[in-house]
């Protein structure tokens, strides 16, 4: 029996792990376009995790290398692999969707055609299922890498932390960022079931589904441990967005999430304005540091002004509202030699560093 969260707790509650007793079943769905190559160590990933039991949904999205024809070679080589084909090309969510749809597991995964699962990530993620039963997601670290797949990976969980899903929210609300990749992350059916499946946004559908599901269920963190590899390549979706449209993406994400009629409208509202001015104030942030390296007054810098005008929040009470009022004040050519300006840029630059050295050890 897992032990309650204390009420008035705002961050999470830390565990002591335990082994799981059974071996529930992980539907694994592999959305694939054009990964040919990387299919099938991405299959093979799944299906040798052991501690559950693994059945592998691929579905290809009218690839035009080989990969519907690797996929079937996959599935007469092992029976628990199943291979669906969409005649023509229908998008990342519509393949992702269309593949839970086929899923049969107590707990699912979506892996990208060119990422990876680490060895017994899957086991230990989903000893703290069964032992949370109101937990609907969990993740852990995911090891970004480039070229030849990492020999080794951290594998002795030190912890588990549980979060309140609406706790865990309102913290991405208060960042504007999201803290997953995707592969590191483990859902709950039931909850799943629940909430639906993957909305058509262009970049941030895995983000707003996350959020989604910590909006109506618990969240867990396997703490110490190195869940997935995430490939970096020229070809993958998270290398093809700029900031400011990552922005606008990130900002379109919390909108669908915050006004699709589900959860409690108040709340919903309170949250969507503290992701709103989240947003708004990283807009600012970015705008001082384009002034602080000479690029003030330009078309970067206006359409992060822009943006933040837009997210209709008070501007002018902004953290960072005062450091662009400065540098607009004394003119681009001064403001990048600026004490306050160059000061409040690289205290910018220290947080986000520290912040990723935090997501890193607490996953958020």
């Amino acid at each position: 029996m897992s032990a309650p969260i204390a009420p008035d707790r705002v961050g999470p509650a830390r565990h002591a792990p335990v082994a799981a007793t059974g071996e529930p079943t992980v539907t694994v769905v592999i959305p694939c376009y054009n990964y040919a190559l990387y299919l099938p160590e991405a299959v093979a990933s799944a299906l040798s995790q052991e501690g559950v039991r693994v059945d592998v949904v691929v579905v290809d999205d009218a690839s035009t290398d080989e990969s519907f024809a690797v996929a079937r070679g996959l599935a007469r080589f092992d029976a628990r692999v199943r291979v669906f084909a969409h005649a023509e090309n229908q998008g990342a969510v519509a393949t992702f969707n269309d593949g839970l749809a086929e899923a049969t597991g107590e707990y699912i995964v979506r892996l990208d055609a060119d990422d990876l699962l680490t060895p017994g990530s899957l086991a230990r993620s989903v000893a703290l299922g069964e032992a949370f039963p109101e937990v609907g997601l969990i993740y852990g670290h995911p090891v970004h890498f480039s070229g030849v797949v990492p020999s080794g990976h951290r594998d002795r969980v030190k912890a588990w932390d549980v979060w309140r899903g609406g706790d865990w929210l309102a913290d991405r609300c208060r960042r504007g960022v999201n803290c997953i990749t995707s592969p590191e992350v483990v859902l709950r059916r039931s909850v799943v079931d629940e909430v639906g499946g993957q909305r058509p946004l262009a970049h941030t559908h895995d983000m707003e589904m996350w959020f989604r599901v910590a909006r109506a269920s618990d969240v867990g963190w396997v703490a110490g441990v190195d869940q997935a590899w995430h490939r970096e390549h020229d070809g993958s979706l998270s290398r093809s967005n700029d900031v400011l449209s990552d922005l606008h993406e990130r900002a379109l994400a919390f909108e669908v999430l915050f006004s699709d009629g589900m959860g409690d409208e108040a709340e919903n509202q309170r949250l969507l304005s503290i992701a709103e001015r989240a947003l708004a104030d990283e807009a600012l942030a970015r705008a001082a540091s384009a002034y602080a390296k000479g690029r003030g007054g330009s078309a970067e810098t206006e359409a992060y002004l822009e943006f933040a005008a837009a997210r209709g929040v008070d501007v002018d009470r902004l953290p960072h509202a005062r450091t662009v009022a400065h540098a607009e004040r004394v003119g681009p050519a001064r403001a990048r030699f600026s004490p306050t300006v160059v000061a409040r840029a690289g205290l910018f630059r220290a947080s986000r560093e520290f912040g990723r050295f935090a997501w890193r050890a607490r996953g958020v």
